[in-house]
């Protein structure tokens, strides 16, 4: 088993037994002993001997380093641990969200906080299901432990509401939880062949006033007889009028010689001609009010946002994406597909009802992938599936399972953020730890 034999064990004990420091004065106190810090010192060992972390066997070495190496020196330092932060230690060495995050800071004035540490605070703030940044800074305030997972000393004081509040706009700027995740899935799943991925997208609920797309305006009523004033060709009333004209394309069969405008285009035709950047660019993202129907076929409104998902059939998703609410399920299939096959291997694309376009089955065998889309029969006859795929079809509930976790347990409900980026980020977090939680369950 890695990191089991005598040399390895007694590197880390002196690594963390090397944290004890004296301050000056002869005075003993410890200053950090931070569950980073001892990551730091298994990490070493981790990539002297690189392991594929998506096999079982695998996945049993990194579990039984932190639970027999890790946990153990952090009772001797803080007591018991409940299950709920040892969850907190296994995602944080899962996801390593540390390693990507930079300090700014070039040596004048004074050093900011450490954002490593933030950036731990707010995945155990997924963790724990705690809904504000107050609850989070209380709930480190009073427990010793999380704040020295999270990475704080003990000796000093927490951080502000105002640096949390500052740290979480920079980590939604640069998309930290983002890149981590995309990390994340590359390092585990990369190599792997994944048999379905399920694509759906769930309501988000946001605290924020909708935004309305801005309607051209309708042509004005022609004013009375007796205020009808002579108007000279070419001049600004003329122009005016003109502006205000808006063509009106007629019904039926057009006329000999009649030249008519072509018929609008699908909007997923036109995305199979853009590129991944383009479609981002096109996507709305802004707050506005959405209709959707849910698991058991009723109607439901709301205000805020879409969050669309793909997963893979072993319970961790594979890329994300947020659209505005009123935006439609199928709009967001081919950029996630994309983003999925740049990220993965998968065979199956598995969709509702919602999805169904021949657009959408050309675009999935393009990718090599297998569609299988349920019918949508838009008032005709409902095409079955075969029995074969009805089987594989029901792999789709993997995605309605990762909707109601990601919203119960790591959330997603609770959105008091505003704005596009800050709720993405805010969501990625709980994916984030939604993700490393399934790839903890493959050790099962």
């Amino acid at each position: 088993m890695a990191w089991a034999d005598v040399a390895q064990r007694a590197s880390c004990k002196k690594a963390i037994a090397s944290l004890n420091i004296f301050a000056a004065g002869g005075e003993k106190r410890r200053v950090r002993a931070a569950i980073s810090g001892m990551m730091r010192f298994s990490r070493q060992h981790h990539n002297a001997r690189k392991m594929n972390a998506t096999r079982r066997e695998l996945i049993m070495q990194r579990w039984n380093m932190i639970q027999h190496e890790l946990l153990p020196e952090l009772r001797n330092d803080v007591g018991t641990l409940t299950p709920k932060l040892e969850k907190v230690i296994y995602v944080l060495e899962w996801v390593r969200i540390e390693e990507f995050t930079e300090s700014t800071w070039s040596g004048v004035g004074r050093p900011p906080h450490e954002r490593g540490w933030l950036a731990n605070a707010f995945v155990a703030k997924a963790v724990l299901g705690l809904t504000t940044t107050v609850g989070l800074i209380e709930r480190l305030t009073i427990d010793r432990a999380l704040k020295r997972i999270c990475g704080f000393p003990l000796c000093k004081r927490l951080p502000s509401e105002a640096t949390f509040s500052r740290a979480f706009e920079a980590f939604a700027e640069g998309r930290l939880a983002e890149r981590v995740h995309e990390a994340l899935i590359k390092e585990h799943l990369g190599d792997e062949l994944i048999g379905h991925i399920s694509r759906d997208g769930t309501a988000i609920e946001a605290r924020e006033r909708p935004v309305y797309p801005q309607f051209a305006t309708a042509t004005p009523a022609a004013p009375a007889q007796s205020t009808i004033a002579p108007v000279v060709e070419g001049t600004a009333e003329t122009s005016t009028a003109e502006a205000f004209a808006v063509p009106v394309r007629k019904r039926g069969r057009p006329r000999r010689g009649e030249v008519r405008l072509p018929a609008k285009e699908s909007p997923v035709h036109h995305q199979r001609q853009q590129t991944l950047a383009q479609m981002l660019e096109d996507i709305p993202t802004g707050c506005d009010r959405g209709t959707k129907c849910n698991a058991q076929g009723y109607k439901v409104s709301w205000n805020g946002y879409k969050l669309h998902l793909d997963t893979a059939d072993c319970g961790v998703p594979i890329a994300a994406l947020l659209s505005s609410a009123s935006m439609h399920d199928s709009l967001a299939a081919i950029p996630l597909s994309l983003i999925s096959a740049q990220r993965v291997t998968n065979l199956y694309d598995v969709m509702d009802a919602a999805y169904c376009s021949t657009e959408l089955r050309d675009h999935s065998r393009s990718l090599g992938h297998v569609p299988l889309i349920d019918h949508n029969p838009r008032r005709g006859e409902k095409i079955e599936f075969a029995p074969a795929e009805a089987v594989r079809y029901n792999e789709r509930t993997v995605a309605e399972r990762s909707n109601a976790r990601l919203k119960d347990e790591f959330g997603g409900k609770t959105i008091l953020v505003k704005g596009e980026a800050k709720v993405m980020e805010h969501l990625m977090f709980g994916v984030l730890a939604l993700s490393a939680d399934q790839l903890m369950r493959l050790r099962q």
